[in-house]
């Protein structure tokens, strides 16, 4: 065979192996016509998180007829169980809040995090439409927003980041506006304290509460907003929940209906073009709805289905290190993928540590960062900076895993720091519950040796690596593996330690040790789409009919995570993105 035929040769392979896949998926979904319809609309939505109620809010606000089909018996999906942090530069929020943010800064900076992994068309396209779908829909729904000030960009130092931080998050919203329909809201990941109106960006205020003045009046200031609402008759929502009572809202006055409980089984295709969705709703057989544009897959990642994770990813992996939404199986993903879509990312999740408590776990954010703690892997020693960015210490567990165990890790810390600061919403001083210890999620010891030997780890070696840390932190440097160095590094620690708030020694007992597993706020890996949204087939071109946005997609941010809200801020953005492609707007 020559160097010229070869490619020849497998194109023919290709168009072969394509037309086959065609042939057997008209077969396949040849009988979805005999379904009973449970009716048609211009645009069929397949999830009711923060991509799916976007999609179908603009879709509708184009013109187009839309119904949004949910799996789960509330609306909102993993968006309203999280902090709800958004991150889309250039929007119209933080240049009123003076963020000196430019186009060409952030692509910049996001071709830098991103690589070339991710095709330049498809940042541009996030770039370009994300401030234009934020303005959207806060004129079409009650949702408002509030820059995070001050929350880094997660690597500020690479060209175009920002140490001041480009994300944004819902301003307090009334969840009268939602009428019976409230009940239906997917409930928060940590409910916020009773009698308190708290902000994701006040949380790193909180954990200082007891040392730190601007801390205590940011708990005044919880305590304060809480009462009031109280006393005007207001159900306040805030994070996730004001972001999907706010699209719910915006749905309800678009006149959209969401159908809960009506899970997508398979998807309807004629000629090749998608054409609807077949659901089981409410238990009953399955029926087809139709889509006389196409269909918009938001579902979700697969982070709740454990072939797929086992399938897909390193171990050890399973589904109950995830504070994603239970209902997330990945079933937009595979329906896709039996249409003929292509898998990008799926090894990948939107990581972070996580402590394994009894009923679910914990996703770890300020507890690893402020001083007066380390991270040490099976072999007593650290390896890693606990500060960086929650993805890249998961990533760096995995890489070592296999030759330095390092899963589970310890996250160990001493008395003085428990006696400072807020853990999970244990309040400082107060004793861990006893599940805690019983589960093995946590321990405590009056002794170094007596805590190595309780979490399995050599004392000689854990007594030596505090050791050294101590004498670091002393010194306000980190040469081992740089915490501190970033400013990102700072954004959960004590500005009262000096010379580094981020580290500190530890020295008194008694010692607590926390598990460490890979924790997750949802899998990354999905359907590969185009710059609009698109599912693409292996060979790169579009199937007819079909989009998908947010984690049932595989994300724009590829293997990295620009900042907070790398997450939810595409997502949306891609779900905007599609219905205007479906309208013929874009």
């Amino acid at each position: 065979m020559t160097a010229s035929a070869s490619p020849t040769r497998r194109r023919v392979l290709t168009t072969a192996a394509a037309t086959t896949a065609a042939l057997a998926l008209s077969q396949q979904h040849a009988s979805a016509a005999d379904l009973p319809l449970l009716g048609t609309y211009d645009v069929v939505v397949v999830g009711a998180g923060a991509a799916g109620m976007t999609a179908a809010l603009t879709a509708a606000r184009q013109g187009l007829t839309c119904v949004v089909l949910e799996k789960a018996a509330t609306f909102g999906g993993s968006a309203a169980r999280s902090g709800a942090g958004i991150w889309i530069p250039n929007n119209s929020v933080i240049l009123a809040a003076g963020v000196p943010d430019t186009p060409a800064k952030a692509a910049a900076y996001l071709a830098a995090v991103v690589g070339p992994e991710v095709s330049a068309a498809r940042q541009a396209a996030f770039l370009t439409h994300g401030p234009a779908m934020l303005s959207y829909l806060m004129a079409h729904s009650p949702l408002r927003f509030r820059w995070m000030e001050g929350y880094s960009d997660y690597y500020p130092e690479l060209p175009g980041g920002l140490p001041g931080g480009r994300s944004i998050e819902p301003d307090q919203l009334d969840g009268n506006l939602l009428g019976a329909e409230l009940a239906r809201l997917n409930p928060p990941y940590m409910p916020v304290p009773a009698g308190m109106v708290v902000f994701s960006a006040d949380y790193k205020w909180l954990a200082l509460a007891a040392v730190n003045a601007k801390g205590a009046a940011v708990a005044a200031t919880c305590l304060a907003r809480g009462t009031k609402a109280a006393a005007l008759g207001q159900k306040p929502l805030t994070m996730g929940q004001s972001l999907a009572a706010g699209l719910r809202a915006g749905l309800a006055s678009a006149g959209v209906p969401v159908w809960l409980g009506t899970p997508l089984t398979d998807l309807h295709i004629e000629n090749g073009v998608v054409t609807g969705a077949v659901v089981t709703r409410d238990g009953s057989a399955p029926a087809l709805v139709r889509a006389r544009k196409g269909v918009i897959i938001g579902s979700g990642g697969f982070e709740h289905n454990a072939a797929m994770r086992a399938q897909y990813q390193r171990q050890p992996i399973g589904t109950d290190w995830t504070v994603g939404a239970k209902e997330n199986t990945g079933d937009g993903i595979r329906a896709g993928e039996r249409v003929g879509g292509a898998l990008a990312l799926m090894d990948d999740a939107w990581w972070g540590p996580a402590i394994p408590l009894p009923g679910q776990p914990y996703f770890c954010l300020a507890e690893r960062t402020l001083p007066g703690g380390l991270l040490v892997n099976a072999a007593g020693a650290r390896f890693v900076n606990e500060a960086a960015p929650y993805s890249d210490v998961v990533h760096t567990m995995y890489d070592q895993n296999p030759t330095n165990p390092a899963i589970p890790a310890w996250l160990v810390v001493d008395q003085n720091y428990r006696n400072r600061y807020l853990f999970r919403d244990v309040a400082p001083t107060l004793p861990f519950p006893d599940s805690w210890y019983s589960s093995g999620a946590a321990h405590k010891a009056w002794s170094w040796d007596a805590l190595a030997r309780s979490i399995g780890v050599a004392p000689a070696a854990l007594r030596a690596t505090v050791d050294r840390f101590n004498s670091q932190a002393l010194q306000g440097k980190d040469p081992d593996h740089h915490r501190g160095d970033s400013a990102y590094d700072h954004y959960y620690t004590d500005p009262a330690v000096l010379p580094n708030s981020c580290l500190a020694p530890l020295w008194l007992p008694p010692y607590h040790a926390f598990r460490i597993v890979p924790g997750d706020l949802g899998t990354k890996g999905g359907l590969r789409t185009d710059p609009q949204a698109r599912v693409l087939r292996p060979d790169g071109t579009p199937i007819p009919g079909l989009y998908a946005a947010g984690n049932a997609s595989a994300a724009v941010m590829g293997h990295s995570y620009a900042g907070a809200g790398s997450t939810i801020g595409p997502a949306m953005t891609f779900g905007y993105i599609a219905a205007r492609h479906l309208a013929g707007t874009l």
